[in-house]
């Protein structure tokens, strides 16, 4: 039983690690659901397993961002000016989310997970172009970007990526340095987020054995020793492979994740 729920585990941090360095995501848009499905084969609490998913997923990416952005700035692809900007909207906006997620029911979050998804799969699909004289917003302007792309990141539970990268592609930032910088602002996010799930969640009714708060810590460990190893591997993908086509596969990935999630809502 104990290595089932091991092999279960690992499985999702090699996969979310590469999704991680490959795309700068997070790998939340996959550790999410996946965490949805292994819970419930461990007949936990329905009415805590998508808090405790987005709350374990918060913690893995503190250690899968780290993992992701060294193997970036090794490549010279983190703009840590622009991090530096954004990180104080990040904070707030994030610890705020994981507020008012702790009092949302399970089923709104689920809805809410499959919008979100059906929309970054989208935005993927169309890979729209900005304007060339388009530039980064002042002070005031990013932080709102920041607080918003945290509030969200909190609400369903990834680091980021999805909001991030779109916004610096937008504001003509090279892809793979979006991709880059992207993977260092999850670190603020994924902290304040871990954190904000701890506390919010540690007077929670029928937690499972072994959480703090809604963070499930036999997960975390498994998918942690996982993706810091494969994280490396997709920042090294995301400077050789043509990082457009592996976002319209992944968009495909998300539209069938979105699909069933969506599907198990409504039943």
């Amino acid at each position: 039983m104990f290595t089932g729920i091991a092999i279960m585990y690992l499985s999702v941090g090699l996969i979310a690690g590469v999704l991680a360095g490959l795309l700068g995501v997070g790998g939340g848009l996959v550790i999410v659901p996946m965490l949805v499905y292994c819970f419930t084969r461990q007949q936990m609490q329905p009415d805590l397993i998508m808090h405790l998913s987005l709350g374990t997923s918060m913690a893995s990416i503190v250690f899968t961002s780290v993992s992701s952005f060294m193997s970036h700035h090794k490549h010279g692809a983190v703009e840590w000016t622009i991090v530096k900007r954004i990180v104080p909207g990040i904070l707030i906006g994030t610890f705020c989310g994981s507020y008012i997620a702790a009092m949302l029911s399970t089923g709104f979050l689920k809805g809410f997970f499959c919008v979100f998804l059906y929309y970054v799969a989208t935005q993927m699909v169309l890979d729209k172009k900005p304007k060339p004289s388009r530039d980064f917003p002042g002070n005031a302007g990013m932080l709102g970007v920041g607080s918003v792309i945290g509030v969200v990141s909190s609400l369903v539970g990834i680091g980021g990526g999805s909001l991030s990268v779109p916004f610096m592609l937008w504001c003509n930032l090279a892809a793979h340095k979006a991709i880059g910088t992207s993977a260092a602002i999850g670190f603020p996010i994924a902290i304040a987020g871990s954190i904000g799930y701890l506390i919010n969640g540690i007077k929670a009714a029928s937690l499972p054995e072994y959480s703090a708060g809604y963070i499930y810590l036999p997960a975390l460990v498994f998918i942690v020793c996982a993706s810091v190893f494969t994280a490396p591997v997709g920042a090294k993908l995301a400077h050789m492979l043509p990082v457009s086509k592996l976002k319209r596969i992944f968009a495909l990935l998300l539209y069938a994740v979105a699909t069933k999630m969506a599907w198990g809502l409504v039943g």
